[in-house]
């Protein structure tokens, strides 16, 4: 019998050589697929989808919905193997997915993260390097959590300041410019992880074990260095807790730009689909997002709005 994570590891493998990034669809879907194998059950049914969420823990219907989503594309996958298989309805779950209000972080918050991460103990220090490193450059340039750990030497070029992101969230390549100061600190980064590791080109990143540190192991230490400066409660048991994420260093990167835009008084609506493409969204729509989530960038167009309209009312009435 084919158990469900063998299953599960090919169904990764083949959306993943389509250009995909599952980094943390994989990281959640073992986990049902290892309940599953538990169960001695080798195909997707609703109750199986149903037992593992009982026996889950306490979760919001909103990240209910995101596993269901999941779930349901893997089995669509295996049905077209394994008549079997459940697909679970779109509706099992009551609840929408909805996009939270980012947390913009403050520059004083920003330099904390960066120091305090630079503390993290491990032997060599390349805990602390890597870790103040990465969150420093995802603040930056406002680069996925994913797309920053994914990165090779091969995709860091400090002569010309620019990095390649080959692999983005929807499979697309970009590149992403970088300020002299970044090339400075990247520069300084590689020349200390060579030293002190002794390693060939391989991974841009790494930890003490030679290894890139992976999703997981990146956002546990953002969890450590913000619940240690009081931007997450501390928590037992080395859980994470809730608070600003890591994923907010990208959002204030965002923020920050468009915020600029509007305080240089440039047109926004251009300046957009500049910001659209670094950012690597699939839609313009999804950076506009961002002034109706932040209060003070919708007030800043709102008030652009209306300069623009009453300029227009002055202009039609001296006709």
């Amino acid at each position: 019998m084919t158990t469900m994570t063998e299953r599960l590891e090919e169904y990764i493998a083949v959306r993943r050589s389509l250009g995909y990034d599952l980094s943390f669809t994989a990281r959640v879907m073992r986990g049902f697929a290892a309940f599953a194998d538990r169960e001695g059950e080798d195909h997707v049914t609703v109750d199986l989808f149903l037992r593992w969420k009982e026996s889950f823990g306490k979760a919001s219907n909103n990240t209910w919905s995101t596993r269901l989503g999941m779930v349901r594309g893997f089995a669509g996958w295996l049905q077209g193997q394994d008549a079997r298989t459940e697909v679970p309805p779109a509706g099992l779950i009551a609840g929408k997915v909805r996009r939270g209000r980012p947390y913009i972080y403050s520059e004083a918050e920003l330099a904390a993260i960066v120091v305090r991460a630079s503390k993290l103990p491990s032997r060599y220090g390349m805990r602390g390097l890597s870790c103040s490193t990465l969150f420093g450059l995802i603040a930056v340039t406002g680069l996925r959590i994913n797309e920053a750990i994914g990165l090779d030497d091969d995709d860091v070029d400090l002569d010309a300041g620019v990095i390649t992101v080959r692999r983005g969230k929807n499979g697309t390549a970009r590149y992403v410019p970088l300020a002299p100061s970044t090339v400075v600190r990247l520069r300084a980064y590689r020349a200390e992880r060579t030293r002190l590791l002794e390693c060939t080109p391989g991974p841009f990143f790494l930890m003490e074990s030679g290894q890139r540190p992976t999703d997981c192991c990146a956002r546990y230490n953002f969890a450590l260095v913000s619940q240690s400066l009081g931007l997450r409660e501390p928590q037992r048991f080395c859980k994470h807790g809730c608070g600003p994420r890591i994923h907010d260093l990208r959002h204030t990167f965002a923020v920050r730009t468009i915020i600029g835009w509007y305080r240089k008084g440039l047109d926004a609506d251009r300046e957009m689909i500049k910001l659209s493409t670094y950012l690597g969204h699939a839609k313009p729509e999804h950076t506009y997002w961002y002034i109706e989530a932040v209060p003070e960038l919708l007030q800043l167009a709102s008030q652009r709005a209306e300069r623009t309209l009453a300029a227009g009312i002055s202009k039609g009435n001296g006709r």
